[in-house]
């Protein structure tokens, strides 16, 4: 299935432009347009990865969304009106298009779960699953209310998280910029008061560092991006990603504050699928892969071999020493009593109330840091502009 962006006018004269299709091939393609009674000027093919960056929704829009769905579902309207309303509703025409895809698609007979699959990463793989779930027990509108209370959850918890790293990031762009005027404007006012002899050890140091950073800002600033290009570059390579990836779970201090935010997104996760009617190992995959993390996905590639094999969730999910003792503890209270969907739905709050905490507590160590390099910027200055400030005072009376 090849993916084409097109322009096109209708009959009434509308203009549709930067629209998206999928086709076999162009033949298809623009027979598919003809169907839909528009007049094509101009189309292109585009790649898997440009198809895929066209819109990506948010959990903030996922969650409208199903909410709206899920309202119109209860209240007995068919899926296929229920879409046309939300295609109506979108704001941006990236949503819009998308949308009516959709709804032509299932108009046409095609599944939900597929219409929304054929979209190309536009819906996480998460919603598909549950969707297909929705469809095979005749509970979508169930489902549906699911998916919004999961994805408004995640929005909540999301604005929780940049919310406490405002304040954090707002401290370190200023230290940044006070350290930056400190060598490129007061420091240089203050070169003409030194003789050559002052100009030794900390202070010649210090003063070379501010001719440097005034005269070659571009190679500061070229480096400074470069990094940052090395670093994505690095990241996108498997084992570094995955040595990284543990480096949050296993790190000291921080990483047990990361591993209960990762606890409760992996319990509200495997809760909303198992309870929907999938099974447990594609529920317990889907689970880890949500996470974004390899080193928790190539753990529980084990706990999956494991669980096929009968072993107990509980058991193999202990064994990878990542989640804690009393969230493995949950799980088998809940194996054993029959009830694991339930008890993975409460442990699910009660680990969203600690990740609270400790995305609390994680910035908590951040802001102490950023506090005492820009004290440390400061007082390094002053440690060498003012003695030599004082000798050539002396000198001078």
């Amino acid at each position: 299935m090849k993916t084409f962006i097109y322009t096109a006018t209708d009959v009434q004269g509308n203009t549709v432009k930067n629209a998206k299709m999928s086709a076999e091939d162009v033949n298809d393609f623009l027979e598919k347009i003809h169907d839909k009674g528009l007049f094509c000027s101009s189309y292109k093919e585009t790649s898997s990865k440009e198809s895929n960056t066209l819109h990506k929704f948010t959990t903030k829009e996922l969650a409208y969304n199903c909410r709206q769905l899920s309202a119109m579902l209860t209240s007995g309207l068919t899926l296929v009106k229920a879409l046309d309303i939300l295609y109506k509703e979108q704001e941006k025409n990236a949503q819009k298009q998308i949308f009516r895809e959709i709804y032509e698609e299932v108009q046409k007979g095609q599944a939900f779960s597929e219409a929304l699959k054929m979209q190309q990463g536009a819906f996480p793989t998460f919603m598909i699953s549950m969707v297909q779930a929705g469809e095979a027990s005749g509970s979508l509108d169930v489902i549906a209310k699911r998916l919004e209370d999961n994805y408004a959850k995640e929005a909540r918890l999301n604005n929780k998280i940049k919310g406490a790293l405002m304040y954090p990031i707002i401290l370190a762009v200023l230290c940044v910029i006070i350290v930056i005027a400190l060598f490129t404007f007061i420091m240089p006012t203050f070169k003409g008061l030194l003789t050559e002899k002052d100009m030794k050890g900390l202070t010649g140091a210090l003063f070379a560092f501010s001719d440097s950073l005034t005269g070659y800002w571009y190679i500061y600033l070229g480096v400074i991006l470069g990094i940052v290009f090395v670093v994505k570059y690095l990241l996108k390579i498997p084992t570094i990603r995955y040595k990284f990836d543990r480096l949050k779970c296993k790190g000291p201090g921080f990483g047990k504050l990361v591993v209960k935010v990762y606890t409760g997104r992996f319990a509200r996760t495997l809760s909303s699928l198992y309870s929907s009617g999938i099974p447990m190992v594609e529920s317990i995959e889907r689970s880890a892969a949500i996470l974004n993390n390899d080193f928790i996905e190539k753990a529980f590639e084990t706990v999956v071999d494991e669980v096929k094999q009968g072993e107990q969730l509980s058991v193999s999910i202990q064994r990878t020493g990542i989640f804690e003792s009393m969230f493995c503890s949950i799980i088998y209270v809940g194996e054993e009593s029959g009830a694991l969907d339930t008890i993975l739905e409460k442990s699910a709050d009660f680990y969203e109330d600690e990740s609270d905490s400790a995305i609390q507590r994680l910035v908590g160590m951040i802001e102490p840091i950023m506090i005492i390099i820009m004290g440390a910027a400061i007082g390094l200055v002053i440690a060498g502009i003012l003695p030599a400030i004082y000798n050539s005072m002396e000198n001078i009376a």
